[in-house]
């Protein structure tokens, strides 16, 4: 019993704490596992714990040996209690999810990710992967006095460039990690620039039609000229020693949309300097439009994917006037041109382990032999996931997030697996 791993809750008042006698639990779809100290780590720097309203925490009783729905508060008899999961911080990805009950007329679950996590000695646990242990969006070298002196100095430097104006709003108002790098000229600068887009994510952060899911985060309602890009890229890459900078960010469209701003505006940089990695993250549904910007100079592109089974893929994007083949046409005209290709893999326990899943993900690599997987959390209500992919394609019992990521290590031994867009100076034949 004593690597159990002790169940944490939270009463109606937002006060978390532990529940003596039972183990936190995940769930991975219909899998529920209850947490040790085997499958779980100390919950890393950053991560932020979360009450789940309208739902009731699954525990394992370590006395009878059952799982159980423990619904209501024994420290506070006739008053509820409800899960508690953790957002992890950036460069982990989830191996289970925190284990409830949903209740009738339960709404959605914000647009974030919703780790299983319990207490054991004298620190949270949570059931997690490191797979990026770089410090590129670590908190504790954000503060905010810096990037305010970062942003008083770039706006003097440039105080009519409404993009510069634009990424102020994303460091300070949202705390967005890429915009806070922009200002502490730290890696890679964003550089978002289409309004619009052409598939209709189901956890899009920055427009949503779904009115139980509120958006992160507004959406950037102008296309800066290719002069106001260039000036906030150069002066990222003046600053920083290998800079990126990436045109694609949570608070735009897609931008192989805005090619019209993105094309000049590479040329303009190009034209100043050879230094730092220009990159693009996209839905990669224009194969005709990025080929133009792969001619222009773009060093590395990474396209999202949920899935690469096309049902599950639509399922989730929801693409206009385009589909997957469009998709698979780019990653292939990317890696023809020896691009440095990534795919931004939106991961769900009981989705992406799953055989079916993984076996498909085995084959497309072999097709398409991509250079690195970005492991990223998918940010959605995991049940209402599971319940649009269920029927869609067959899914079996989940083989477990951990042994998928040791199995593609071990048989894709060229494949890079990170979190964060690397330098070109890292790519292969480079190094």
């Amino acid at each position: 019993m004593k690597d159990w791993i002790t169940g944490v809750v939270a009463n109606a008042k937002g006060e978390i704490f532990e529940l003596e006698g039972y183990a936190a639990v995940g769930m991975a779809d219909t899998l529920l596992i209850p947490l040790t100290k085997k499958n779980t780590v100390a919950m890393p720097f950053g991560g932020e714990l979360m009450l789940l309203p309208g739902r009731r925490p699954i525990l394992f009783d370590m006395e009878t040996g059952q799982l159980e729905v423990v619904a209501e508060n024994p420290y506070e008899p006739g008053t509820p209690l409800f899960p508690v999961a953790v957002f992890n911080s950036p460069g982990y990805f989830n191996t289970l999810i925190s284990a409830y009950h949903e209740d009738a007329g339960a709404e959605h679950l914000p647009l974030f990710s919703y780790g299983a996590v319990g207490w054991h000695g004298n620190s949270f646990r949570t059931a997690n992967i490191l797979v990026d242990s770089e410090d590129r969006q670590d908190l504790r070298l954000m503060k905010r006095e810096d990037v305010m002196k970062g942003v008083q100095k770039i706006r003097e430097k440039m105080p009519f460039n409404r993009l510069r104006e634009h990424l102020e709003k994303c460091a300070l108002t949202y705390g967005c990690p890429a915009g806070k790098n922009f200002f502490l000229s730290r890696y890679e600068a964003p550089l978002p620039t289409s309004t619009v887009c052409n598939a209709d994510c189901l956890g899009c952060i920055s427009l949503q039609a779904h009115p139980e899911i509120k958006c992160s985060q507004d959406r950037i309602d102008f296309t800066p000229l290719p002069e106001e890009i260039a000036q906030v890229a150069l002066y990222h890459m003046e600053q920083v020693s290998r800079p990126v900078v990436s045109f694609g960010q949570g608070c735009e469209g897609d931008p192989l949309l805005a090619a019209h701003a993105i094309i000049p505006a590479m040329g303009l940089i190009r034209e100043k300097t050879e230094k730092g990695t220009i990159n693009m993250n996209t839905n990669g549904s224009r194969p005709d439009v990025l080929k133009k910007i792969l001619a222009a100079g773009l060093d590395s592109v990474r396209i999202s994917l949920n899935s690469v089974r096309e049902n599950c893929y639509t399922a989730y994007f929801r693409p206009k006037k385009y589909d997957f083949s469009h998709v698979l046409e780019s990653i292939d005209l990317a890696l023809t041109l020896k691009k440095f290709v990534s795919i931004n893999y939106l991961n769900c326990p009981g989705f992406t382990d799953t055989p079916q899943e993984f076996e498909a993900l085995c084959q497309f690599l072999k097709k398409y032999p991509v250079n690195m997987i970005q492991w990223r959390n998918l940010n959605f209500d995991p049940k209402r996931y599971w319940a649009v992919m269920e029927g869609l394609e067959p899914h079996g019992m989940p083989l477990g997030m951990k042994k998928i990521f040791n199995r593609l290590k071990k048989d894709f031994p060229a494949l890079r697996h990170g979190y964060f867009n690397p330098p070109k100076e890292t790519f292969p034949g480079l190094t």
